[in-house]
Formats: structure tokens, sequence, C-alpha cells
């Protein structure tokens, strides 16, 4: 789907339109993703700068999305190999 539509979401008790070439059921998951983790960094500092649970939020999202893209790099790198060890076995069967 490459069309983007407009989508009602609200974060920190603000509502906003978005626009996003993903489903309707695919951006309340993102949007609930967001509440749940800001709700868990505003529980980690509950009084002071309201900006700081935000930075917080982000940062453990960030973590997650890097550790997620390492693993699955090292997932590729390990197929691949797999791979070629598979072609090289099947190459010196038919030899």
């Amino acid at each position: 789907m490459s069309d983007k539509q407009s989508h009602r979401i609200k974060v920190l008790g603000r509502e906003l339109t978005v626009k996003s070439p993903s489903s309707a059921e695919h951006v309340r998951e993102v949007e609930g993703l967001v509440n749940r983790k800001l709700a868990e960094a505003r529980a980690q500092v509950p009084v002071g700068d309201p900006q700081v649970p935000v930075i917080l939020a982000l940062m453990n999202l960030a973590e997650t999305s890097l550790s997620l893209a390492r693993e699955l790099e090292e997932q590729r790198h390990a197929g691949s190999d797999k791979l070629r060890r598979l072609m090289r076995r099947i190459e010196d069967a038919l030899l």
C-alpha cells in the first residue's frame, strides 16, 4: 500500500492527525505502544520537567529498535553463512 491515509491518534492527551501508508489497525498498535512507553517513562520520573519522560520513552524505543536491527543483521549473516556451506556441500556432492 503506497497511498498515505489520514489517521487520528491521541498521544500525551493531544489529538493529532497523522498520514501513513499503514492500516488503521497498525497505526492504532503504534499509538498504543507509544502511549505505553510514555506511561512507563512517566512512572519512572513522576515529577519535574515534562520533557524528561518523553526523552526516556524515545531512548527506550530507540534502544529496542537498534537491538532488533542488530539481531536481524546477525541472523541474516548467520543465514548467509549457512547457505554458503550448504551450497558448497551440494557442489561437492555433484562433483
